[in-house]
This record gives structure tokens, sequence and C-alpha cells, in this order.
């Protein structure tokens, strides 16, 4: 049984190793007249967020690109260099972690787009085992 069990993670890690990709080297700063989509396709991290405080309050709506920096954030140069900073937000939660059962708020935050790479899906709430994710996604856009 813990053959097979061990056969059968092995079998997964290389399944998940093979869908990973990669990312190309920069080409640099993008020349006059690039298009939005074009800047958002050669960026590093691009990235469209949704904040709702709750299911009553209107959203709030920022888009974020790294290398090169832009979109709707306040300040782009500043929110990519604190979305980099440290462990990264789409990072998978550590197996049999202890969750906090306590809810901030009724807050929610919705983050697709891509991260190096890598297609992002995610729901953040503020409470349990997001409490720490909530912070730092609500700082880069701070």
């Amino acid at each position: 049984m813990i053959r097979t069990r061990g056969a059968a993670v092995a079998a997964c890690a290389l399944l998940a190793a093979a869908c990973g990709s990669t990312v190309g080297p920069s080409t640099g700063a993008p020349t006059t007249g690039t298009s939005s989509a074009d800047l958002a396709a050669a960026s590093k991290v691009s990235l469209a967020v949704t904040f709702a405080a709750s299911a009553h309050a209107p959203a709030t709506h920022y888009t974020l690109r790294c290398e090169p920096a832009g979109g709707t954030a306040s300040n782009p140069a500043a929110a990519c260099a604190r979305l980099l900073a440290g462990t990264s937000l789409f990072a998978p939660q550590p197996a049999h972690m202890l969750c906090p059962m306590i809810m901030a708020s009724a807050g929610r935050a919705t983050v697709t787009g891509t991260y190096f790479g890598k297609q992002v899906h995610n729901s953040i709430v503020d409470g349990g085992c997001d409490l720490s994710r909530w912070a730092k996604l609500k700082a880069v856009f701070s």
C-alpha cells in the first residue's frame, strides 16, 4: 500500500512539473504604439483584482502589470515592488496548517491573470487561513 501511494505521489509530481511553463527573457521597454493587450502579454505579472467589502458594497477593481510596471493601481511600480517582495501570494498553503477560525471582515478579493507564466485565479478572504495573504494583497494596492 505504501509503495502504491508513493508511486501515485511520484506520478502526480511528474505531471504537475510537466504542466509548468517557462518565461522567456525580457525584451526591454515597450515601443511607442504598443497596445495594452501586448503590454499585458509581455509583462511577467498581469493581474486583475477585485476587492469587495461585502455582498452589498460596491467592488473596487484594479489591474497591475509588472516588468514593465503599469495598470490602474495608484502607483504600479510601488505595487509591483510590494507584490514581488517576500513569498508569493499564490504559493500553495502549507500542508496541515492550523488556521484561525476568525473572519476579520466580509472582505473578499478575486485575483485573475498570470504570475510569471502561470495562470492565477484565486479568491482571498479577510480571515481564516487567508489572513496573511489578505494583508499582503491589501498592502500591494494601498
